[in-house]
C-alpha cells in the first residue's frame, strides 16, 4: 500500500514537476490530509537522480505550506471568529475564554506560529487561531515560512540520502520529527526564560 502511495507521488511529481510540489503542500498546509513526509521525500530522491533542484523543491514546498497556511487564516478570520462568538457557549467556549485565546495568540502568536509549522497535526491547525486572532500578516507569513522551510530542508535531505525506500523514509522521518520535537521544547523553554526574565526586571 505504502510502495503503491510512493509511486504515485512520484509519478505525479514528475509528471506536474514543481508546481505538483507547491500543490500538494498546500494540500497538506490545509485541512487536506496530505503527510508532508509522503510528498517532499520523493522528490528529494528525484533531486538526487539529478532530475529536479534541491533548492527550488525546498522553495516550493515552503511556498506550498504558506498557501496552505493562509487559506487556513482566511476562513477562519471570516468565518470562524463570528461563528465562535455566536455559538462557542454551546461547546462551553464563552467569549471571556476566546477572548483569553485571542490575547494568548496576540502575545505570543509568534514563536507559536513558528513551532506549530514543526509539529504533526499542529501545522495543519495553527493557522486557524492566527486567523481568528488577525495577526499581522508579515509576522505569520514569515514564520510560517521559517517553520514550514525547516521542515521542508529535512524532508528533502531525508529523500536526497534515502531514495525511494518507503519504509526508510518514514522511519527517519519519524526520527527527524523526534529531534525537531526536541528542538522545539528547548525554543519553548528559552522562550519563556526569557518572557520571565523581562517581566521580572519591569
Amino acid at each position: 500500500m505504502m510502495h503503491t502511495i510512493i509511486q504515485w507521488l512520484l509519478d505525479t511529481i514528475n509528471a506536474m514537476g514543481y508546481p505538483g510540489i507547491l500543490i500538494l503542500m498546500a494540500m497538506e498546509s490545509s485541512i487536506i490530509p496530505v503527510p508532508s513526509e509522503l510528498v517532499i521525500p520523493p522528490a528529494g530522491y528525484l533531486v538526487h537522480k539529478g532530475e529536479m533542484n534541491m533548492a527550488v523543491v525546498i522553495l516550493c514546498g515552503t511556498a506550498g505550506s504558506l498557501i496552505g497556511a493562509y487559506a487556513n487564516y482566511f476562513v477562519s478570520q471570516y468565518l470562524g471568529r463570528p461563528l465562535i462568538l455566536k455559538y462557542g457557549k454551546y461547546v462551553l467556549i464563552t467569549p471571556e475564554k476566546f477572548e483569553l485565546v485571542e490575547h494568548f495568540f496576540l502575545q505570543h502568536g509568534e514563536i507559536s506560529t513558528f513551532i506549530g509549522r514543526l509539529l504533526p497535526v499542529i501545522r495543519h491547525l495553527i493557522s486557524i487561531p492566527a486567523g481568528m486572532a488577525g495577526m499581522n500578516h508579515l509576522k505569520f507569513s514569515l514564520y510560517t515560512l521559517l517553520g514550514a522551510g525547516l521542515w521542508c530542508t529535512i524532508l528533502t535531505l531525508i529523500g536526497y540520502e534515502i531514495g525511494e525506500n518507503q519504509q526508510l523514509i518514514m522511519q527517519y522521518s519519524h526520527k527527524a520529527l523526534l529531534w525537531v520535537i526536541l528542538f522545539s521544547v528547548g525554543i519553548v523553554a528559552v522562550y519563556i526564560w526569557r518572557q520571565r526574565s523581562n517581566h521580572s526586571k519591569t
